[in-house]
């Protein structure tokens, strides 16, 4: 894709799930890439295998001391930052038996600690003059979920904060899109006992249009698009790689007809 060749981006959450897949895709399309996490093994081994195009730096999304270093870490191996990706999250959710302090590491995790993450990398997004910020979303802020109150809560503030962050970055000709994943296909899945694989499969088919779990790659090539100058007018906007189920209504793929019901209706009353 154009425009993201020599460009440098920080990847949150790069050393596990979907951050990986946005790494391996950056660093095949040129783009220089520091992981950022708390999982040091994986990210180490990452960051080995992906070449000097690859850093990894310990950073908590709940330290503004390691945000800090993160930056500064970017910019002296790289020189700059172009691209922010912010794929960390937990989904620890104990629902309405959360505590406050459940709450507030959740919050401080998904919203907060990349709120002070772009704070501090916004001066240099502001000279690279293609500077893109990703957030993640789901389609869990959209609907109802028993039994979890606290990560959909904060996925919904992401979606919001999306949209204030792009019109107030706008004048820096920074843009601020967010992408909504369906149930994406991780290495987790390979190593999965049968029975856990079955079962994915069938919420798989029963969620998404597609019929399928969704792939790494597949995320990971709408996230480099919007960093791609294929996107120079795109913010402040969501976009589903989803399978369609943010689409898909609560009868799912089953053909309902209340038409032929009620001739159906009427025709037994005459009987």
């Amino acid at each position: 894709m154009q425009g993201v060749q020599g460009r440098v981006a920080i990847v949150t959450g790069g050393s596990s799930g979907i951050g990986v897949g946005v790494a391996r895709t950056f660093v095949r399309a040129g783009v220089k890439v520091v992981l950022a996490d708390i999982l040091d093994g994986p990210g180490e081994l990452l960051a080995a295998e992906l070449g000097a195009s690859c850093r990894y730096v310990h950073a908590d999304l709940r330290s503004d001391k390691d945000l800090a270093s993160l930056v500064s870490s970017t910019v002296a191996a790289f020189g700059g930052i172009d691209f922010l990706i912010n794929s960390a999250c937990t989904y620890a959710d104990e629902g309405d038996k959360a505590t406050r302090e459940e709450w507030l590491n959740a919050y401080n995790v998904n919203v907060f600690g990349h709120v002070v993450l772009l704070q501090l990398a916004r001066p240099y997004l502001a000279q690279s003059g293609n500077a893109s910020v990703v957030n993640f979303t789901t389609e869990a802020a959209h609907a109802g979920l028993a039994g979890r109150w606290v990560y959909p809560s904060s996925k919904a503030a992401i979606e919001q904060l999306t949209k204030s962050q792009a019109l107030d970055l706008a004048s820096d000709r920074i843009r601020v899109n967010s992408v909504l994943p369906g149930w994406i296909r991780k290495p987790v899945h390979d190593t999965a006992p049968d029975a856990v694989k079955q079962e994915y499969a069938r919420w798989a088919d029963r969620l998404h249009m597609l019929g399928r779990l969704g792939t790494l790659d597949e995320v990971a090539d709408m996230v480099l698009f919007l960093c791609s100058s294929h996107a120079s007018f795109t913010t402040g906007s969501c976009m589903c790689v989803d399978g369609g189920h943010s689409a898909l209504g609560p009868q799912g793929r089953d053909k309902v007809l209340p038409t032929a019901l009620r001739k159906a209706g009427a025709e037994g009353s005459k009987t």
